[in-house]
This record gives structure tokens, sequence and C-alpha cells, in this order.
């Protein structure tokens, strides 16, 4: 006997990852997907012999990956982390080229040849971090605040004040680092989850450090190598994956979803768990639709089939003559940038599995505002800057090389399903932060469920999987309660009719 029916309307990674741990807790579970695979923002850009991964590209946290797979059921031999010892570069517009590496010695020798006087801050903040991270891994992303209790408590406010909450990272690097290049290096990477390193809250802090004390990584095969792996899994563990199958409605009773619709099908339900970018939900719950919430960036993506390979860093960061203007153009104007920072991703030169002999992929990441109200289509002027800068100073003769282009912009995205063309779910802002992000479950309902990258803990494939986790271990929880709170009544009912007779 299961312990109910759960239906997760969508399959990516929070969706998935969900819907194995409840299997391993006796659940019978269905996934919904809207689109015709599953993944979510894991997939591939696939096209004559060449793959690249259409979004997440850096891993982080590998510790936390590789636990919450193990505990859906994934065997490690099912796929493989690759270790960066360059982490990164990021290029300044004086020419200055800071690469980052895992090993602290390395960086500090770093530090020393290209800013001098400023290695006894890193060495501070590594020390700082090192508290503050297990403090933010204990207080808040282990953790649910499904009652707003139980984040007012003056443990937690003690430990927004420890981890400086009230300054943006950009400030909190600051505290470290009198360069602002360095301050930059180390507040850029909320860009990771759509965020201004300008407003987004010092606890993000956490990502930099992170990136020194547990590594950054690449999947083998690329990052959405993963969502077959996962659907391996789901086939083996009997659980259905309704592909081009949106959830379109459902049913009530009470405080509690009684079934779904989907295809003008009805299915019965004992809860749901919404894996869709939250603020989609609105579309099925009326009493969300009243919520208002403030998008990540967006993103211009530039993916390209290049017939040669190109020695270079795997990620690397090119940074603006304006940081912080580029940033308030991105957050604030909500314009199209004109002088904008860029990321890129260059897997061949750890994978050569991605493109034919010889050849190589290459991604291209932009940040840009969401929102639908930039014609994209209309701005081939301003990826043209982008690519005589991607020439000029780190992959020469690009658009001679490549033999093949495609283009995602924020229009795209939003036509998609994400919120406002924002490609990191809802941002982290303060007050879109811990307790003021969605949580794992909607209040005031009894049995609806989220997860996802707008779902508290946040963005981040490693940071999902754990909304997925929280989301289950709650579901385990409700059941568990509420299958105990039959037996008192039915004890109850037991009593009262033996002391009648």
């Amino acid at each position: 006997m299961t312990k109910g029916h759960i239906a997760i309307a969508g399959a990516g990674i929070g969706g998935m990852i969900t819907a194995l741990l409840l299997k391993k807790q006796g659940f019978d579970v269905s996934i919904f997907e809207k689109e015709k695979n599953a993944g979510g923002r894991l997939a591939f850009i696939e096209r004559e012999g060449y793959r690249i991964d259409k979004g997440p590209t850096i891993v982080l946290l590998p510790e936390m990956l590789t636990e919450i797979l193990e505990e859906a059921g994934v065997p490690d031999e099912a796929w493989e982390l690759i270790p960066l010892d360059t982490l990164y570069s990021i290029r300044f517009q004086d020419g200055t080229v800071y690469r980052k590496h895992r090993n602290k010695n390395m960086q500090k020798k770093e530090i020393a040849r290209l800013f001098p006087g400023q290695e006894e801050g890193f060495d501070r903040y590594m020390k700082e971090m090192h508290e503050s991270f297990k403090l933010g891994k204990a207080s808040f992303l282990e953790k649910s605040f499904t009652k707003k209790k139980d984040f007012w408590t003056w443990k937690n406010i003690a430990s927004l004040w420890k981890l400086k909450a009230y300054q943006s990272t950009k400030k909190y690097a600051s505290n470290f680092f009198s360069d602002t290049r360095l301050q930059e290096a180390y507040s850029l990477q909320t860009l990771y989850i759509g965020g201004n390193p300008q407003t987004a809250p010092a606890m993000y802090s956490l990502i930099p450090y992170s990136e020194h004390e547990h590594g950054i990584h690449y999947v083998k095969g690329g990052y959405a190598s993963l969502v077959d792996v996962l659907v391996e899994r789901l086939r083996e563990n009997k659980i259905p994956l309704y592909l081009d199958s949106k959830v379109e409605a459902i049913e009530e009773a009470g405080s509690a979803v009684t079934a779904i619709f989907s295809k003008d099908k009805k299915i019965k339900v004992d809860g749901l768990v919404w894996n869709g970018d939250f603020p989609s939900i609105q579309e099925v719950i009326e009493e969300e639709k009243s919520k208002n919430y403030t998008p990540s960036s967006g993103c211009l993506l530039l993916y390209f089939g290049v017939k040669d390979r190109y020695e270079s860093d795997v990620h690397q960061f090119f940074m603006s003559s304006d940081f912080d203007q580029h940033m308030k153009e991105v957050f604030k104007e909500k314009k199209v940038p004109t002088d904008p920072s860029f990321y890129t991703f260059n897997p061949g030169i750890i994978d050569n599995s991605l493109a034919p002999e010889g050849k190589s992929v290459l991604y291209v990441l932009v940040p840009v505002p969401s929102g639908g109200h930039i014609d994209w289509s209309k701005e081939q002027g301003f990826i043209n800057r982008v690519m005589e800068r991607l020439e000029s100073e780190a992959f020469p003769k690009l658009r001679e090389k490549m033999e093949w282009m495609e283009v995602r912009t924020p229009n795209d995205a939003e036509m998609e399903g994400l919120y406002q063309g924002g490609s990191f779910g809802i941002a982290p802002e303060l007050f879109q932060s811990g307790v003021f992000r969605p949580q794992a479950k909607l209040s005031p309902y009894k049995n609806v469920y989220a997860t996802g990258a707008s779902v508290h803990p946040g963005g981040g494939i490693p940071i999902v999987m754990q909304s997925a986790r929280l989301a289950a271990n709650q579901i385990v929880a409700d059941f568990a309660y509420n299958s105990s709170k039959k037996d008192v009544n039915l004890h109850e009912r037991i009593d009262q009719s033996i002391s009648t007779l």
C-alpha cells in the first residue's frame, strides 16, 4: 500500500529529484511535463554533431550534488565530476587577467603578483567566510520556513547579523579588498543566480567562498547529461513521466487539492508539487494571482559550433570598463547595456566528446535586463560588439571559424515559461530570500508543495536539488502526521464504542 499519490508539475531537476526521494518513501508518484523533454533549464543545444549545455555550466557545491543524487538512488558510476584546478579567469579592461585557483597558496601568489598588499584581505576573507558558510548552511540552506515563526528566532536574527545580510555582496567584499577589481571578483558571483552584486545581500558571498573551498567542477559530457541519468532512474523506479502534458487546472476541496487536469484528463491526487518557475503557479491557483515578484536578470546567450579548438580557461569573465554601470543598466534602467561584461564557457579543453574531431563548442552569456520590453531581434549591433571583443581578447577569427551560431534571448526565455524572461527564477533580493521566498509548502493549502530555482533556498542546480529534498521531507512529515491523526481518531472512536457497551 502506498502512502498516497503525489503529482509533480514539471520534470525539471527539482521535480525529478523530488519524485525519486518520495518513491523511496513509499509514495505513488507521477510527473507531468509541459515540454516534449524532461530537464527544464538543464538541456543541450545539439546540432551537426555538436552538443553544448543550453543552461547551467558551472558546477558548485559538489558534495551536496553528490549527496542528494546518492540519496535519490543514482549510482556513482552513472555520472562523473571533473574538478578544475584553475577555476576561471577574469579579464579586466586595463589588461589585467586575474586567475582564480582552487589551491589557496596559488591564489595568494596570484593576488601578490597582481594586487600586492591585498593578500592579508584574502586571508581574512577565507577565515571569516569559513565560519559564515557553516552558519549559513545550518541556519538557512538546510531548513525550510513553511512556518514563519521558525525563521524569526533570536538565533536566526543573530545569524543574519553575523552574515551581514544588511550589506550588499559588493559592499561586503570591500571589507576585505580595497582594489575595486578584487571587489568585483568577489561579488560578481550573484550573477550566477541572476542577482545584482550592488543589492544582493551579503549572505550570497557564500558563493565565491565556496568556489575556493569546495572547487568548481565539470560534469563529463555536459551538465545536462544528468537529465538522461535521472530519466533512466525514473524508469527503473516505475515513476510515470508524461511529456507534453501541462497541468492546466486543479480541483479543490476545502484547503486541499484533490485532482489535477492535464490534456482534458482528470487525475486524482493526494498532493501536488509545483516544479514550474514558481510564479507560473498563478495560472492554476487563484490565491497566488495577487502576488508580485521581481524577476532575476535575463541572459543573451550565444552558442557556437567552431571548426577549430581554442586554448583558454574553461570559464572566463570579461569585465566592462564600468561594471557598476552595466549592473545599473541591467537591474535599474532595464535597457540594452552600452558596455557589457560577459562570460564564456569553452568545455572542449577538458571534454572532446562535445564536437567532431578537431572542432569545439563555445558558449557566451551576457547579463541583460529581463522583461519583454526589448525586441532582441533588432539588437544585432549589440551582438556584433560582443563578438568583436571576443575576437580581440580571446577567440581570434571566431566569425571565420564558426560553422553555426544560435542566439537565445529573454524573449525566448519568456516564451518558454520563465518568469518575465528571467533566466534564474525570481531575483535573490533581501525580501525574496530566506523566509520571504516561496517555501517548500504553500500556505494555506494542506497538500501543495513547490521546488525549483524560485523556491527557497534559491537557484543553482545543487541548491534546487536541496529545495527538492526540503519539499520531499515536508511531504513525508505531513503525511506521517495526517496518518497518526487518523490512527488517534480511530482509537478514540473504538474507545467511545467500548465505553457505551
